[in-house]
């Protein structure tokens, strides 16, 4: 999505304003943000823009626009001193300025995932003063994941010894209010690749559903390339060749869809042979008539794919009836609940493709150039010999 896309400024009133049109709607929605035209007020309004154009994608657009409004806030003026409290700031004020500092230093698309979820937690804070830290904790305990939480918890406390560093505030009141880390489960570590039998199933699944069947040469192509999610959402025509035997692997995209570099910058070029799974489904997947630019998976409506929508038919999609939300486990979910195979995540397509790979007698090295990793992480973690059998099927 454009950066700022649907974002406008009120020529009467000179603040910013998100106006848009969704399919199947005659009338063109518009929200205004009583917020004037500055660096920090566009980020804000781009963070609530991306959530109605997530929720467009997923089909649980709000067209009464109530869940949109930007709520008025009783927080105090940045630079106002209130003599009654003990810090100049509050914490969204201090975690606006944080982000404001970082966004100099790390990658766009980290502020816009990272750093904006974590604005949107603060968001849903019952207290936003730093005196009352410790209820803020109770809150991070009650409402979210362990995991969740203790990264949350992490973030304010960054986020405030900057502050203090920065002459901002005193002290730092999250320092000692941390919560020690979750150990991860010992079942997350089983199975983290499919069988060559799990995967031709998942992908029989997808071809035969009558929802996702449309989704069924992404999931092919995950399976049979090792490439991650985001790498393969960024794929254009123009990065594969005519015969559809090399496959340009250069960028990446996001949930927000901004385009960027590789995870570890490495580019890398992916071969197929003629006659293979992956080229046959490569050129029937191909339209008659394209341009180099033309992404080459989208969404169901015709939208650039991101993993919000690979999670809906994967694990979950929702549908929207009147006031109620129905939900309905995607067709990898679908396939675990009956007991045909176990539920990994999407991420599984990059574990499963480096067993086998490994398995069928490809060396090490050569995965790891193909996958676009080192030699040390594809045996660390890329390989699960507890999933294969002794005799490699056609791999």
């Amino acid at each position: 999505m454009d950066e700022d896309k649907w974002i406008n400024v009120d020529p009467r009133t000179k603040k910013l304003s998100i106006r848009f049109r969704v399919r199947g709607f005659d009338k063109q929605f518009y929200i205004s943000s009583g917020l004037k035209d500055t660096k920090r007020n566009r980020e804000i309004v781009r963070t609530k823009r991306d959530a109605i154009a997530n929720d467009i994608t997923l089909g649980r657009f709000d067209n009464t626009l109530e869940s949109y409004q930007f709520r008025a806030s009783s927080k105090p003026i940045v630079g106002a001193i209130t003599s009654s409290k003990k810090y100049k700031y509050d914490l969204q004020q201090l975690w606006e300025c944080y982000t404001e500092f970082q966004s100099s230093q790390l990658e766009k698309t980290t502020i816009l995932t990272k750093y904006r979820s974590t604005a949107n937690y603060i968001g849903r804070l019952p207290t936003q003063s730093l005196e009352d830290a410790a209820k803020i904790r109770e809150w991070a305990l009650n409402n979210l994941t362990h995991y969740m939480a203790w990264d949350f918890l992490n973030c304010l406390n960054r986020c405030c010894a900057w502050a203090k560093n920065s002459a901002l505030i005193t002290n730092n009141p999250f320092e000692k209010l941390t919560i020690q880390k979750p150990k991860r489960k010992s079942d997350e570590d089983h199975q983290r690749a499919f069988t060559l039998e799990q995967r031709d199933l998942i992908i029989q699944a997808f071809e035969n559903h009558h929802l996702f069947s449309c989704y069924a040469p992404l999931v092919k192509f995950l399976f049979f390339t090792g490439t991650r999610p985001g790498e393969a959402f960024a794929l254009t025509w123009g990065d594969i060749s005519n015969d559809c035997c090399r496959i340009n692997i250069n960028k990446s995209c996001n949930v927000h869809r901004i385009r960027k570099g590789t995870k570890n910058g490495k580019k890398r070029v992916f071969p197929s042979e003629p006659g293979s799974k992956l080229q046959r489904m490569l050129l029937n997947h191909r339209p008659e008539s394209y341009n180099p630019s033309d992404l080459v998976f989208l969404s169901k409506a015709g939208s650039p794919m991101n993993s919000g929508v690979m999670f809906s038919f994967w694990h979950e999609w929702k549908s929207n009836r009147g006031e109620k939300t129905y939900k309905y486990p995607g067709v990898v979910k679908s396939l675990a609940d009956e007991g045909h195979i176990p539920y990994l995540k999407p991420y599984s397509t990059r574990h499963t493709f480096a067993t086998w790979a490994i398995s069928s007698g490809i060396s090490p090295d050569k995965v790891a150039l193909w996958i676009g990793d080192t030699v040390e992480t594809v045996l660390k973690y890329y390989c699960h010999p507890e999933i294969v059998s002794a005799e490699c099927p056609d791999f």
